[in-house]
């Protein structure tokens, strides 16, 4: 499959991820979101593996399949994602309800470093801490004018991030739903 096609299926995707995320992350502590709740307690985990895979088989992808060298950044940003990949994992199927405590500083790490190279990308004539051999300014994507991989990696984060916050409000406000 060419990276164009892969792109364009990644790109629309990391939008509604993130959207989807942040909105039941709102929505988990809404009056009569009973549905909702009953919903992220129970698959919040395994959604959130999912955003983590898809992120670090969609870096495999365009690395190992489409050729495109990563850079500095990238490579933070992977150091941040791969590890969530096994850890949701493993959360999700054991259960564990306090997996936040890695998911969630690793994922803003990983923001952060998302943020500086898209904004690297945005902004290339800065100074950066990227070689000149493979430049973290270089946009090997870019779909609807502002998607590239450094705002999908950052899309992954945050839907991580609005995922744990959206299966603590679950448990929160379900918990007071049985009272």
């Amino acid at each position: 499959m060419e990276a164009s096609t892969v792109s364009s299926i990644l790109a629309p995707g990391a939008l509604l991820t993130v959207v989807g995320a942040v909105i039941a992350a709102v929505m988990a502590g809404a009056p009569g979101a009973h549905a909702l709740r009953a919903f992220l307690i129970e698959r919040g985990a395994w959604l959130s593996f999912g955003v983590a895979a898809i992120a670090t088989l969609g870096s495999l992808y365009y690395s190992e399949v489409a050729h495109f060298t990563p850079c500095e950044m990238c490579w933070l940003q992977r150091i941040a994602m791969y590890p969530q990949a096994v850890v949701l994992l493993v959360a999700a199927m054991t259960r564990d309800v306090k997996v936040w405590r890695y998911a969630v500083p690793l994922s803003v790490i990983g923001l952060l470093f998302s943020l500086y190279h898209y904004q690297l990308e945005l902004f290339p004539d800065q100074p950066s801490m990227c070689s000149t051999t493979v430049p973290c300014s270089v946009r090997f994507v870019e779909i609807y004018g502002f998607v590239s991989i450094a705002f999908m990696a950052g899309s992954g984060f945050v839907a991580i991030l609005a995922l744990q916050l959206a299966m603590a409000r679950a448990r929160r406000f379900g918990a007071d739903e049985t009272r």
